[in-house]
């Protein structure tokens, strides 16, 4: 049996879910505020000098402290239903049902939280490590439970759960540098739709800018023919 793991937005997705989720889910009161609050951080994330990890804490500890679970429950039903399968890629779809097709364990690995991803792996047949925010006494505490699962986090929670020697082969596929650890782990390595033959430190300019502009058409034509 071989090992398939999927990081979840803008691999299989179209865009990064989780600020959609975030727009959803949080009060409006508290996320126009929060807008506001915030901005900082978040333009410091934009311009690559604040963690993604810590804009995220930020926006879990503001957004969703206090709330009721069973709000924030309805909200991830909802949002898997009826947002994530129309911001899905085809080619990727089709990629997981080869693998499954195969016989081979296929895992999501994704920085996205459980309320949503849950959903959606379940009704896919997929297996899943995610980020979850805690919770006590039926509210949210506005903190994340445990580490978010992000860069060397994916790579440990896979090989704790899904230890990568127990598979003939290992497959990675992911779509920004973030994915790194994930693809490290791996045989075969998949960067937004291409396959590579090593971890790269990092991308550069020129090739972040090419790898992008790589076609939808282009990216199912290439994952077909592996």
């Amino acid at each position: 049996m071989n090992l398939a793991l999927f990081d979840f937005d803008g691999t299989i997705t179209t865009r990064e879910m989780l600020p959609d989720f975030f727009r959803r889910a949080i009060p409006r009161r508290r996320l126009l505020i929060g807008q506001v609050l915030l901005a900082p951080l978040i333009v410091g994330y934009k311009l690559g000098v604040v963690p993604g990890t810590v804009v995220r804490a930020a926006i879990v500890r503001f957004g969703f402290t206090g709330l009721p679970f069973a709000g924030y429950e309805a909200v991830g039903a909802v949002f898997a239903t009826d947002v994530l399968p129309g911001v899905l890629r085809p080619e990727v779809m089709q990629r997981i049902a080869w693998h499954q097709a195969q016989g081979d364990q296929v895992v999501v690995v994704s920085g996205g939280l459980d309320i949503y991803l849950a959903h959606w792996c379940r009704g896919h047949g997929l297996d899943l490590l995610c980020s979850s925010l805690e919770r006590q006494d039926g509210r949210l505490t506005g903190f994340y439970e445990g580490a978010q699962c992000v860069r060397a986090e994916k790579a440990r929670r896979v090989r704790e759960h899904y230890p990568p020697g127990n598979y003939a082969e290992v497959y990675a596929y992911g779509d920004t540098v973030e994915d790194r650890e994930l693809l490290a782990l791996a045989s075969r390595k998949f960067y937004r739709g291409v396959e590579i033959t090593h971890c790269w430190p990092l991308l550069s300019d020129a090739s972040r800018a090419t790898t992008k502009s790589t076609s939808a058409r282009s990216r199912a034509s290439r994952l077909r023919s592996r």
